[in-house]
């Protein structure tokens, strides 16, 4: 009779050790996948969530930012070539991300090293260039939390952002300084996915939040407020998984 697998049964020392070939090995779930990657797709599903409202909030009241008759106001401040840099920077990141799962996959631990620096350091540009805008938008046009509307919702949602970049850079950097003590290899390339699932979270997260908060132009004022849900409707639309 066929069989799907072949087993193979060695003995040595009075034990036996059986292998099964054209099988994967499976955690002990009842999914099949590791509990640890069906956590983080939990944690991340919630994390849509949360961004999505984040990103309601802030297309709704960015429109009303001169109906209230306060500035600055978005087309006063928006500086859309220097924070297309940035956004370039952090969706290269993600190609390093993947490299660096690809290289301990292949149990290449200089390569995961190499890699998890280059990500971490991408990740740190991209925080800097933040912070860099932030201290603009407040020194130089007088935008802050208290300002008005715009600002209250532009700091929350890109300032959120930032922090989960900020955990990430900090997990990338506790993975790589584990790694240097030799405390990842083969076996460990999980760990690796698990972050990288996160990293490319917060890079899709980054490309709604620059389409929106940059590139999309919609009237501020009360035409505003009809039009950017609108935006937003084509946006997500346009998306992959919509």
């Amino acid at each position: 009779m066929a069989t799907t697998a072949v087993q193979r049964v060695e003995h040595a020392g009075g034990t036996g050790h059986v292998a099964e070939h054209g099988h994967s090995e499976h955690p002990p779930t009842s999914t099949g996948i590791d509990h640890r990657k069906m956590l983080m797709w939990a944690f991340l599903s919630s994390d849509c969530v949360f961004f999505a409202s984040l990103i309601a909030t802030y297309v709704i009241y960015r429109s009303r930012a001169q109906e209230a008759g306060v500035g600055p106001y978005p087309s006063e401040v928006v500086d859309i070539p220097y924070t297309s840099i940035s956004a370039a920077v952090l969706l290269f990141s993600s190609l390093t991300m993947v490299l660096a799962l690809a290289a301990i996959q292949r149990d290449d631990v200089r390569g995961l090293r190499v890699w998890l620096a280059a990500t971490s350091l991408l990740g740190m540009i991209f925080l800097g260039g933040q912070y860099f805008e932030f201290s603009e938008f407040y020194q130089v046009e007088g935008l802050s939390l208290q300002t008005n509307m715009f600002g209250a919702s532009f700091f929350t949602l890109t300032g959120l952002h930032g922090t989960h970049v900020a955990i990430g850079v900090i997990w990338l950097v506790s993975l790589l300084v584990v790694s240097l003590r030799g405390g990842v290899s083969k076996k460990d390339s999980l760990n690796v996915e698990i972050v990288g699932l996160y990293w490319h979270f917060v890079d899709i997260v980054w490309i709604i939040i620059f389409t929106l908060v940059y590139l999309i132009p919609y009237e501020e004022g009360p035409e505003g407020v009809e039009a950017a849900p609108e935006a937003m409707l084509r946006l997500m639309n346009a998306l992959p998984f919509s």
